[in-house]
């Protein structure tokens, strides 16, 4: 029997807590925004506060926010391993190299890197099917405005991004025919100001509908200041601004695999997997469809959310074709998982290139 037992069982039999000894296991946090953002990070460190709330004292959770990408996440994930976390949850694409790198100088650590590709023995992948909501919040958006011009924010050109802007395009042209995207790159995941003069720009050039894969609440403030913009919480419900601007939302509920996890760790169960889950398995959520959404609107847009969770549809099923006009998808025939993981092209419909 280990020491830690034997005071465990001494300390129980006092009946006194154990909360004074080591948890079990320490989990470490590594996010790109400020837990206030409102979108992004707000949502994964509430799976971080659901992991505590789960385990209890068997489980130590740290973390450190609003970490740049490249060199400095490597320093804050190499001081969490030397602290002796068990585990790792770097939050952010651009944490991809700097998490390989970490985790071979730590291979008693375990590290899941969120939207990235690359994996080790001690390195597993995560992410949710995001574009399976901006289906959704593409037909609802085809169908309201009344411009036909929406505008779209991306934070940088990563496939996660591409594949949503594909997706909310794809989605609004089957609903309206008529409807033209416009997309501004703000090169950056939470800046509140660059958001914000990103929608302000959009809604100047006549788009009445604003999406966003940026991570504040600064677009909702835009548009609700405009009065006439639809817009779509990111990432989290972003609800203060139902009913409108904000008639829907993408909800990332990352809770249950970081439980789910950090129990594999605890059971000694651990190994290096690759999870991408959608609106079926429950790491997609969709926010409730305001008042605002005319209620046929409102039923199609939820009979494309069932859809999808189902699996009965797949939301790019050709006939789909790339911007150049060549054939991606044939009629009827779906996407794979290896293309939609590399996305780097726009359908054809879209304007602009995508910045290298």
């Amino acid at each position: 029997m280990s020491l830690k037992s034997i005071l465990t069982g001494a300390v129980a039999a006092l009946g006194l807590t154990t909360g004074a000894y080591a948890a079990d296991v320490k989990v470490g946090f590594v996010y790109v925004g400020p837990v206030g953002d409102g979108g992004w990070t707000y949502e994964h460190n509430k799976g971080r506060l659901a992991v505590e709330e789960h385990f209890g004292d068997k489980v130590e959770t740290i973390f450190q926010e609003s970490v740049p990408e490249g060199a400095d996440s490597e320093r804050v994930m190499t001081q969490m391993a030397l602290q002796g976390a068990d585990l790792i949850f770097t939050t952010s694409f651009g944490y991809m190299d700097p998490t390989i790198n970490v985790a071979a100088k730590f291979p008693n650590v375990k590290f899941e890197h969120a939207t990235g590709y690359k994996r080790s023995d001690n390195v597993s992948t995560y992410s949710a099917r995001f574009y399976e909501g901006r289906a959704i919040q593409g037909h609802i958006a085809g169908k309201m405005t009344k411009t036909n011009k929406i505008g779209y924010i991306g934070s940088f050109p990563i496939p996660e991004v591409i594949r949503g802007i594909n997706s909310a395009y794809i989605h609004a042209k089957k609903a309206n025919p008529n409807v033209e995207f416009s997309i501004i790159w703000a090169y950056t995941w939470f800046d509140p100001a660059k958001e914000a003069d990103a929608a302000k720009a959009l809604i100047e050039q006549g788009a009445d509908v604003i999406l966003q894969h940026t991570d504040s609440t600064a677009p909702q403030a835009a548009a609700e200041k405009a009065g006439n913009v639809v817009t779509f919480g990111q990432a989290s419900d972003m609800a203060e601004y139902g009913p409108f601007p904000r008639v829907s939302s993408i909800i990332d509920n990352w809770a249950p695999y970081y439980i789910a996890r950090t129990q594999a760790v605890l059971d000694g169960t651990w190994t290096s997997i690759d999870t991408w889950d959608g609106i079926g398995a429950g790491m997609v959520g969709i926010g409730e469809i305001s008042s605002a959404v005319p209620a046929d609107v409102k039923a199609e847009a939820e009979a494309l959310r069932d859809a999808l969770a189902s699996g009965e549809y797949h939301a790019f099923t050709g006939p789909i074709n790339k911007q150049d006009g060549s054939v991606w998808l044939a009629e009827g025939e779906t996407a794979d998982d290896g293309t939609l993981a590399g996305m780097n092209f726009y359908v054809e419909g879209l304007t602009g290139d995508i910045p290298q």
